[in-house]
């Protein structure tokens, strides 16, 4: 419910100076002066509103509110009207300029402190608002009580009129009755209601039947009879009653039965359903929580037992902080000696690659020099002068130093009892003796260094069987924190240094090196897989895979190093050593084919290509007029069979590597770019006979056996067709010479290399019947 907003009236202090006139005199004697102040002219009843009028008038100036009324003497009027009539009196109600909050009209305590504000504000009031005179007041009761005894009703358009001068007697006697201005409390708040009141008026519906425009009318007449009551100060007593007073104001009650809606067994049944239900699932899952917290305390008391039976936790906690600290002291150690590991490691290839290179480059340079000498004899051959050849000190020198080492193998070979060996298959790699002392010092050397690596560790920290110790130990007391930790992983990382230096000094390319199984890394390895089989139940164990992972990461790039800088494919020695290791490598230890299979395929490529080198640069067989070879003891034809011989050498070393690399590489390299390019030429100039036969059954016994296994094959491997041509060609020609007996030994070469029908026609051309036992053999 709205009510009008409480007014605050304050009292105004007019200054002298501030005064609208003069002061007027009073209108009796001795009269007190009256301030200047707004107030209340009852004109009468408003004909239509039924309100009482006021008249405000507002004066501002600096933030002040100034009002002021108009006073005249007693006695003019009486002069000029002879009545005594009272003059309109203008009351002026004025507010702050500044305006102030509005009261809550809802306000449910505080009634005292409400009340005791309406007398004060009675009192200020009744001091600034001009009272009526006697006459104005009685004429009013009367209209009223005649109004009463008609109509029961007061009219409220009522006009004013003069007084009767008689009535003045009366009206003392009526004021003395009625109670003054500031005695009487005016109603600002509504009546406190009761709690029973406000509930109701909370529960109760928005939708009531009142409407706001009866409510607003409601509200406006108690605001009338407030202001009717302050403006005329009615009197309350048992004569005098207004219509609007004679009703108290009411509440309208909450009424249950209406606002609630209709309820019946069904919802009632529905809702106590519902609430069933939901009581259910919150007991069911507070059953399945208390039976889960029931599992959680048997799990932790277990947990509780199991850790007050093992008294092995301290011991644990401390084997872990101990390992801990080993692995970390033990990462120290090699991230500190990994410098000195390469520098050494470099030293020791650097003297290796010196030592290749040197006697690469002195087999050209010797090469170069015989070729040119031997041009040079040819030149002064055919010019048939008998001039001495002048031949520069250099080039003699070279040449008299190939000889004497020739001389010096041919010694050795006799000997050893070897005397059929043929010039130019030896590998010609022997040094000087300054050389050789000088490498062997430099080689000392860098051993005393590698010595020294290690010699301030303990061995727990520079041994690998003393750490593969502690990971064993690990692994049988603790096994599932072992594999969880990926120690199988670690460990070819943390040996990669100590197997390098195990490396230095090993040479794969000499033919007495130690073999790879019996280095101590390798067995030591091997003997803690063994262990870790033994140990753990499971196939398929990470700890298998530490040799072959050792092996890709640490034995593999330092082969492939060896195989591109240093290794000499024209030595046979060095090819059978480097082949021996590589067959271990990749044939019996590729247990992990995916691991391997990158490494491996470095290495053979690295292979293929030394290879290739080695054809394009070392290979030179000469071509000379026949007149210059057919001597056997001449320079010129022991040069070209000693390069020939050369060839054979390396088409041989190539081979050994069939079963390593694959035989489409093997038939390029040996047979397509060596034997069709090289030899099979200096076949075609060489002169029929023994030694051409010879010749080509060693190429022949030199090709691998597991490309002719295939007993359908009736014909030969595609690149050896002009091979296979040129012993048709030699066999005719051997056929009407003297060396006719030499046909039996081509037969079986074509045998040999599959070459039947070449050979079946051969036969049946020559009529040789005695050799079709050998085809019918194969």
């Amino acid at each position: 419910m709205a009510y009008r907003p409480k007014r605050t009236f304050r009292q105004r202090r007019a200054h002298s100076s501030d005064s609208d006139g003069a002061e007027e005199p009073s209108s009796e004697p001795g009269a007190p002066e009256e301030q200047a102040a707004p107030g209340l002219t009852e004109e009468g009843p408003p004909s239509g509103g039924g309100r009482v009028e006021v008249t405000a008038r507002r004066v501002r100036g600096r933030g002040r509110v100034w009002a002021s009324s108009r006073r005249v003497a007693g006695a003019a009027p009486r002069a000029e009207g002879g009545a005594g009539v009272p003059e309109s009196r203008v009351v002026d109600l004025s507010t702050d300029e500044e305006g102030e909050a509005p009261h809550s009209s809802e306000s449910k305590d505080d009634q005292s402190s409400s009340s005791n504000s309406s007398s004060s504000l009675e009192e200020e009031f009744s001091s600034i608002v001009n009272i009526p005179d006697a006459a104005f007041i009685q004429a009013a009761r009367r209209k009223r009580e005649l109004a009463r005894a008609q109509d029961d009703y007061i009219s409220l358009d009522v006009k004013h009129t003069s007084a009767i001068p008689g009535m003045k007697k009366n009206s003392d006697e009526d004021s003395e009755s009625e109670p003054d201005d500031h005695e009487k409390r005016i109603p600002f708040t509504p009546k406190p209601q009761t709690l029973k009141q406000r509930m109701a008026e909370e529960t109760t519906p928005r939708n009531e039947e009142t409407s706001e425009e009866s409510q607003e009318d409601e509200n406006q007449d108690i605001w009338e009879q407030q202001q009717m009551r302050k403006a005329v100060k009615i009197t309350e007593g048992p004569d005098l009653d207004l219509s609007y007073s004679s009703e108290p104001q009411t509440v309208k009650k909450f009424d249950t039965l209406i606002s609630l809606p209709p309820v019946n067994l069904e919802i009632i049944k529905k809702q106590l359903n519902t609430r069933l239900t939901l009581l259910q699932d919150t007991h069911r899952s507070h059953l399945r929580e208390y039976e889960k917290y029931i599992q959680d305390v048997k799990s932790s008391k277990s947990t509780i037992q199991n850790l007050e039976n093992s008294s092995n936790q301290a011991l644990n906690f401390k084997f872990y902080k101990s390992m801990k600290i080993y692995v970390e002291n033990l990462i120290d150690c090699l991230n500190e000696k990994i410098i000195s590991i390469q520098e050494i490691e470099s030293s020791m290839h650097a003297l290796l690659l010196k030592q290749a290179m040197t006697l690469m480059k002195r087999r050209q340079d010797e090469l170069k020099h015989e070729s040119t000498y031997l041009q040079q004899l040819s030149r002064r051959a055919e010019t048939s002068t008998n001039e001495s050849l002048a031949v520069d000190e250099k080039t003699q020198w070279i040449l008299e130093e190939i000889e004497s080492r020739r001389s010096r193998r041919r010694q050795a070979r006799t000997l050893s009892g070897n005397c059929d060996h043929q010039e130019g298959t030896s590998s010609d790699d022997e040094l000087s003796s300054a050389d050789m002392t000088d490498f062997q010092k430099t080689q000392g050397d860098i051993s005393q260094d590698h010595k020294k690596i290690f010699e301030d560790v303990h061995d727990d920290f520079c041994d690998i069987q003393h750490i593969l110790l502690k990971f064993q130990q690990w692994r049988e007391k603790y096994p599932d924190s072992y594999y969880e930790a990926f120690i199988s992983l670690c460990i070819p990382k943390l040996l990669n240094p100590l197997i390098r230096v195990q490396l230095i000094d090993w040479n794969p390319l000499k033919f007495d090196a130690i073999g790879i199984k019996q280095m101590p890394w390798f067995t030591s390895i091997e003997e803690f897989m063994a262990s870790s089989m033994e140990d753990s139940k499971k196939e398929d164990s990470a700890d298998k895979k530490i040799l072959s992972t050792v092996i890709n990461k640490t034995l593999i790039p330092r082969l492939t190093d060896f195989v591109e800088f240093i290794w000499d494919p024209l030595s046979t020695s060095q090819t059978t050593s480097l082949i021996t290791h590589c067959r271990v490598i990749l044939e019996e230890l590729s247990t992990c084919a995916n691991e391997v299979s990158k490494g491996k395929q470095d290495l053979l490529k690295s292979v293929v290509v030394r290879m290739k080198k080695a054809i394009e640069d070392d290979v030179f067989i000469p071509l000379y007029p026949k007149w210059t070879v057919e001597n056997k003891t001449s320079p010129h034809s022991k040069f070209q069979e000693r390069q020939f011989w050369s060839g054979v050498k390396l088409f041989h070393n190539i081979l050994l590597w069939n079963g390593l690399l694959p035989d489409d590489t093997l038939q390029e390299l040996g047979l397509g770019k060596l034997l069709n390019r090289y030899l099979i030429i200096a076949l075609l100039n060489a002169i029929p006979g023994p030694d051409v036969v010879k010749k080509c059954d060693q190429i022949a016994a030199y090709l691998p056996e597991k490309w002719f296994q295939n007993s359908a094959m009736r014909t030969s491997v595609p690149q050896l067709e002009n091979f296979i041509q040129f012993l048709l060609q030699s066999a005719h020609k051997l056929s009407r010479s003297e060396f006719r007996d030499e046909v039996k030994e081509i037969i079986p070469i074509l045998v040999k290399i599959k070459a039947l029908n070449q050979a079946e026609s051969f036969i049946e051309e020559y009529h040789l019947d005695h050799l079709k036992s050998v085809i019918k053999e194969v």
